[in-house]
């Protein structure tokens, strides 16, 4: 009788020794895809959502421009600087190894002395304007993580846009403009990051930070701010992922947002340093790019953490009996539930919605009642799931679903933001959070904003808080190093 007492003794006294700890929050990373574990039946698999690693996407893309004649050096040519039209000794020949500057140059090693950069011809034909685009191509879904970018060595161009493809470069939307003067270049009013809000990320703006050409000496980056447009909900140093990873697993613009498969940038007309270009000096004007940075990851729909470059090619290596360059489906008999992504949540470990096996032959199964159409199995031994519902029972829900006599979707608006933990959406517009959550979506424990946290990752040690704190009054009378002597043998 007195063992049901001792382990509580025991459970409130662990609680009592983590309470005077301090572990620091870490997010999941999302890195493995399982882990092998034991239940009472043997030997059995955990899955869990899991992503490649973040990395250098500039080694796996194949870079086209156009006009595919507007490198320069064929024939060779003689330039002259910016901000001194007499200084004109900077050669380009394409015959010459040390006097070419081909595209490649865009993505080498940089720290070089000298600098190598790739170079455009001069602006011999102006007034025709001195337009290339330059794509990026991956053959591959990529999702960015950082900013992207783009480092010139002539100047950064008076007028260019960054454009993205999602479908192999068949349709482009902009990202952003830039421009010296965004009224008269492309008749939008000038914006900055520091004008965009959560409700305003997924806007198009034109912004005339990068466009000064004058001091390109020691302004050379034109950048698209992808940690910024993160830190909208994470925060400034990214440090509550959970908000973030929860608005990218229910809001499916947004993730859009940060996905490609190309990028293209268009170079409209280039630095001129002054108020009207010098005709008698074209060879002044030119673009030249020394270093193009985009770091990203494979997009594998959550179910795969490693990407290979094979033959060309990147492909995610799937898990999850999941298969497709993305991971995007059902490998062959294993239909029986419906593919879907995985999800971040619940942190740190998301939610794999693995691909389970087709049953095989006739099946004496019985299908949940209100997940599925039938109380039995259709001829091929399935479940016909009711929408929303999944698994072999249909007794299961997929993500935006949630179990209530069945899979009800838990919408709040256009962007299909979800509520958790069992709030519910008010006026379709926001959620009304149980009271031991809060949160945009509910996704955050109350708890975590008091004094002491919620006690340590187990919300189970919750309810033994209070007594603990009790028995920690009560013994104080000890004295500390008996009850550090008590919490190290714990």
């Amino acid at each position: 009788m007195y063992f049901p007492l001792l382990l509580t003794l025991q459970a409130s006294w662990l609680a009592v020794c983590q309470a005077t700890q301090h572990y620091p929050t870490a997010w999941g990373h999302y890195d493995m895809c399982k882990s092998h574990g034991y239940t009472d039946d043997g030997p059995t698999w955990y899955y869990m959502a899991c992503q490649p690693e973040a990395a250098d996407m500039t080694k796996y893309l194949k870079v086209t421009l156009d006009p595919p004649n507007i490198t320069c050096g064929d024939p060779p040519e003689t330039y002259c600087a910016l901000e001194n039209p007499y200084m004109c000794n900077n050669e380009c020949d394409a015959a010459t190894e040390e006097l070419a500057h081909p595209p490649e140059l865009m993505f080498d090693f940089e720290g070089r002395n000298p600098t190598t950069f790739w170079q455009s011809t001069s602006w011999r034909k102006y007034p025709k304007a001195l337009a290339v685009n330059i794509t990026l191509s991956w053959n591959k879904t990529i999702e960015l993580t950082d900013d992207i970018v783009i480092t010139f060595e002539s100047g950064r161009p008076e007028q260019m846009v960054l454009e993205k493809s999602l479908d192999y470069g068949r349709t482009w939307q902009p990202y952003q403009f830039y421009a010296t003067d965004c009224l008269d270049a492309f008749t939008m009013e000038p914006k900055t990051m520091r004008d965009i809000t959560q409700h305003t990320l997924l806007d198009i703006i034109c912004t005339e930070e990068y466009s000064r050409g004058y001091v390109w000496k020691n302004d050379k980056a034109v950048r698209f701010e992808i940690k910024d447009r993160f830190a909208l909900f994470a925060g400034p140093k990214l440090h509550n992922m959970a908000s973030l990873y929860g608005q990218l697993d229910t809001t499916k613009n947004l993730r859009d947002f940060f996905t490609i498969t190309d990028l293209r940038i268009r170079l409209l007309r280039p630095a001129t340093g002054a108020t009207m270009v010098d005709e008698n000096n074209l060879s002044r004007y030119f673009y030249a790019i020394s270093d193009i940075k985009v770091n990203g990851r494979c997009k594998c729909n959550l179910h795969a953490n490693s990407c290979v470059f094979d033959k060309e090619k990147l492909t995610c290596e799937c898990e999850h009996n999941t298969t497709g360059p993305d991971c995007g489906r059902c490998k062959r008999n294993y239909q029986a539930r419906a593919w879907s992504a995985g999800s971040y949540l619940p942190i740190p470990k998301g939610t794999a919605n693995i691909c389970l096996q087709n049953n095989v032959g006739p099946v004496k199964c019985k299908c949940n009642t209100y997940g599925s159409e039938a109380n039995s199995c259709n001829g091929t031994g399935n479940c016909i799931c009711k929408e929303g519902a999944t698994g072999a029972q249909c007794h299961e829900c997929l993500p935006g679903y949630l179990w209530d006599d069945g899979c009800k979707s838990r919408v709040c608006d256009n962007e299909l933001l979800r509520c958790q933990n069992g709030g519910t959406c008010v006026n379709n517009v926001r959620c009304n959070c149980p009271q031991d959550y809060t949160g945009l979506l509910c996704e955050k424990r109350r708890c975590e904003n008091e004094p002491g946290g919620c006690g340590g990752p187990d919300s189970g040690q919750a309810s033994l808080r209070a007594p603990a704190l009790i028995l920690l009054l009560l013994l104080s009378a000890m004295g500390p190093k008996l009850l550090v002597e008590i919490c190290w043998i714990l």
